[in-house]
């Protein structure tokens, strides 16, 4: 079935022809057809430490905000207006490196100042249309050691939900929600290993789901190897990511629910696993890192798959 599957996706995939956030976004646009009229579109990376994931995000953002009118991005884990990083795509003021030296360590990237500096770049352009970050209650971080195990992460993916959805309340704006695939996925519930033994939960990206319905659409980032920053072996066999990593192709958008023959459908819609790395990924139990709990057709309503990644940039602290 693997074979079948492998090609099916070479015959039915769209390729990526770049990954340049400032190239033009054509190869893309078969997503559009995907978000429709989506409230909010969740982007969930297996792991926000590679420089080609990021840089898709990048693009996906650009084609959501010039496309499709987005005008916010929440960006998981931490309130860019508490770090004046608001102010400065609406004004300029300040130094957009120094601002963002201030984030969390996993947003600390030359890539997502790129981000910043487009955001800016836009508002200049659009002065009576701008977008803007959304504005989050404390992160759900600072609440952690407050919080009791497992309890307190489920409660953390429910408030990261309720911050999305009470911004669109609250602002009418079509949101853009870039996070960890842990969390964005439609996850009713999922299973994250480690820790050990594994947490099972509902996450933020179902909770969305149950509020927005089709008005969310979750967008999963996955790869094969690389280095993020550590080396990452091919991963094992019975993970989704083989599969997706055993096509002829660079990177790719691949839309789960297009027309498919019976077995493609069945592989699709069976409970599966996908890597996930964090910041304690450890290369000599690389299959211990993974999601599990749900399918690819569950979990996600589109696919965008690189085969091999290398390390996010760390942010120099220098002054622009």
């Amino acid at each position: 079935m693997a074979e079948m599957v492998t090609r099916w996706i070479e015959e039915h995939a769209h390729r990526l022809t770049t990954l340049d956030p400032e190239a033009p976004l054509t190869d893309l646009l078969p997503l559009l057809d995907i978000v429709r009229d989506a409230k909010v579109v969740a982007i969930g990376a297996s792991t926000r430490q590679t420089h080609e994931l990021s840089a898709l995000s990048h693009r996906i953002v650009r084609l959501l905000v010039e496309e499709r009118g987005f005008r916010s991005l929440a960006l998981e884990g931490d309130n860019p207006s508490s770090i004046g990083l608001d102010e400065y795509i609406g004004t300029g003021a300040g130094d957009p490196r120094a601002l963002l030296a201030r984030a969390r360590p996993f947003w600390r990237t030359e890539e997502i100042l790129g981000v910043v500096r487009w955001m800016r770049s836009f508002n200049r352009r659009h002065p009576g249309d701008p977008v803007r970050f959304v504005d989050t209650a404390p992160t759900a971080q600072e609440h952690l050691a407050q919080l009791s195990l497992p309890d307190g992460l489920a409660r953390i993916e429910l408030g990261l939900a309720e911050d999305t959805i009470r911004w669109h309340e609250n602002t009418a704006d079509r949101i853009v929600y870039w996070g960890g695939l842990a969390h964005t996925v439609n996850g009713t519930p999922r299973t994250v290993s480690p820790p050990s033994p594994p947490m099972t939960h509902r996450n933020a990206g179902s909770y969305l789901r149950e509020r927005f319905g089709a008005g969310h659409v979750s967008i999963g980032l996955t790869f094969h190897h690389g280095m993020a920053p550590h080396p990452v072996p091919a991963p094992p066999a019975e993970f989704a990511d083989a599969i997706l990593g055993g096509t002829a192709l660079d990177a790719y958008l691949l839309d789960p629910r297009a027309d498919s023959p019976a077995p493609v459908r069945a592989w699709l819609a069976t409970p599966t696993r996908t890597r996930l790395l964090g910041p304690r990924y450890d290369p000599a139990d690389d299959a211990a890192h993974h999601l599990s709990g749900g399918s690819l057709a569950d979990w996600c309503d589109a696919v965008l798959h690189v085969q091999e990644v290398t390390p996010a940039r760390s942010l120099s602290h220098t002054r622009d």
